[in-house]
This record gives structure tokens, sequence and C-alpha cells, in this order.
């Protein structure tokens, strides 16, 4: 790799890529390594599978100065359930670190702490430890949260096949601009749904918008993608382009083989009335319809760029 490149010239998926290229193969106890929504480690004697995430939030990219630090600290930690929800797990207990500057008002850092405490007990979540360290720029919070699934059940990205129908929950764009992102409900019981019911054979969660996450999707299940971006389901005013690139969304894609479109469609009506489920496009062979670098003019969401 040439010295001179930068995070900026390569990046995210590339960087990352770099990172985890230095890392020994994986051992026998990790069916499921870096590249996923969390890791997954065996549980020695048991048909379940530890769910590992790490997650954060930086002040002036996640969130802004003057936002209401409650709604901060939910964002914080439903960041990290989000990607539990996309492997069909239940989360358990977490391990939160904040670096904050000493002239932060004590009185912002409890909003926030509460805020992420408030997420917790909202889902389940044991906050049962963490640390506290200095900055001299903005705050910056990691979240470390385990969980658990079973093996059978545990969702992955790279489970997609060729012509399985693609689904996406929700609503999609305009999350930044309306604060939705700092309030939004991880589809926590939707994606526990999805795994004990076995409609889906590959699931993510939408963070970085759709033109970033279905890429890795279909790159991950080595197929390539036909996307039909009218048929997104948007939220009022907002473009196909908003919808697919903004981010922020943090809602569940998924690939779906094409025998089980109709009882997916049928139960998930009764099952949640009030959350929408629209099939996008399907998932193709690698060398027909569209390649997932070539899906989109435009990107979503990427930290180094």
């Amino acid at each position: 790799m040439a010295a001179s490149l930068t995070l900026s010239d390569l990046g995210e998926d590339a960087v990352v890529r770099a990172l985890t290229a230095l890392l020994p193969e994986a051992v026998q106890s990790v069916p499921l390594g870096p590249g996923d929504d969390c890791a997954a480690v065996a549980i020695a004697g048991s048909d379940e599978v530890e769910l590992l995430k790490a997650d954060s939030v930086v002040e002036g990219v996640h969130f802004l100065a003057g936002e209401d630090m409650r709604r901060v600290g939910w964002k914080a930690l439903c960041r990290a359930i989000s990607d539990i929800a996309a492997m069909g797990g239940l989360p358990l207990h977490a391990l939160v670190t904040i670096a904050a500057a000493p002239s932060m008002q004590m009185l912002d850092l409890l909003a926030f702490y509460e805020g992420i405490t408030k997420a917790a007990a909202s889902h389940g979540i044991s906050i049962v430890g963490g640390e506290t360290g200095k900055t001299t720029g903005p705050l910056v919070c990691s979240i470390f949260l385990t969980g658990k699934v079973r093996a059978s059940e545990c969702v992955t990205r790279g489970g997609g096949r060729p012509g399985d129908v693609l689904f996406v929950t929700g609503l999609f764009g305009g999350s930044l601009a309306s604060g939705r992102h700092l309030d939004f409900k991880p589809r926590l019981e939707e994606g526990r749904w999805l795994a004990t019911h076995h409609f889906r054979s590959a699931m993510m969660d939408v963070s970085d918008g759709l033109a970033a996450d279905l890429p890795r999707l279909a790159l991950a299940s080595k197929c390539g993608v036909s996307l039909a971006p009218e048929r997104l389901p948007r939220h009022a005013g907002c473009s196909v382009e908003e919808a697919l690139c903004e981010g922020e969304d943090f809602e569940l894609l998924l690939a779906v083989p094409a025998q089980k479109v109709e009882g997916l469609k049928r139960d998930w009506r009764r099952a949640f009335p009030l959350v929408c489920l629209t099939d996008i496009g399907s998932l193709t062979e690698a060398d027909k319809g569209c390649t997932p670098s070539g899906i989109f003019t435009k990107g979503g969401y990427d930290h180094f760029q």
C-alpha cells in the first residue's frame, strides 16, 4: 500500500479491510469475526452464540453541540442495539466509555448518561461498567454491547443467494434534519421475529444509507443487485437520493428466498401492522444486474470521505 495514502483516499470499507488483514486466522471458537453487524463467539456446551458489538458516537459527527443530551445518550446505546437486532439477537450487557473535556457541564454529562440508562432499561440491558477519560476535543462515547442468539437463528450478511427478494422495514430519508436519528427505536422485536421464523437468508441494519449498506450485504453474499429505487419507502418530502444516501435510518435490510415471500408478507402484516415492509429489488448472480460497486452514482455515509 502506498505510504502517501490517507484514510480519505481509501474510504471506510477499505480502511477496515486493511486493518482486519493484520489479524490472525479466526480461532475455532469464533464462528463469525470482523465484517458483519456483530461478531459471534461460541458458548461451550450451548446451542447459543454470544454476540459482541462495539460502537461510538462523536460530537460533531453523530450529533451536534447543543442537542438534548438525553436524546444523544439514547442514540448512543440504540445504535449498538440495532446491530444486535440485525443478527436476530437479544442484547444483554453493556460497557460505556466516555471521553469528555474537563470544561463540560456536569449536568450535561448526567443527562447524557440518563439517556443511555433509559435506553438500557427499555431494552432489558444491564450496564455493568465502563471507563471515563479526558479529551481536549469533542465528547466521545464508545459502547461495548453483548447479546445472545441461537446459533441456528443467527442471521448474517452473507447468507443471501441469487433470486432472493430484498426487503426493508420502515421509511427512509430525512433522519438528521428531522431529529429522528436521536429518537429512533431499534427494530429489536422485528429482527428477533425474522430470525425465529426463518424467513430471511441475510440481514443487516441500515445506518450509513442503503447506498452504502446494500452493496455490503451483496458483497458478503457474493451477489449482484437488481434494485428499484423508486420503490424505496420514504418519509414525506424526501427524494429517492436522500432516502438512499443520507443514512441514520436504523432500519433492517433483508434478503428473502422467493418461495418464502408471500408467507412473509402475510405473517408480517399480522405481527407488525404498524411497520411497513417493502420489497425494493432482488439479489442476482454476481455477473448479472449491477455489481455492488456500481449500483449508485452517489454513495452513502463514509466516515473518512
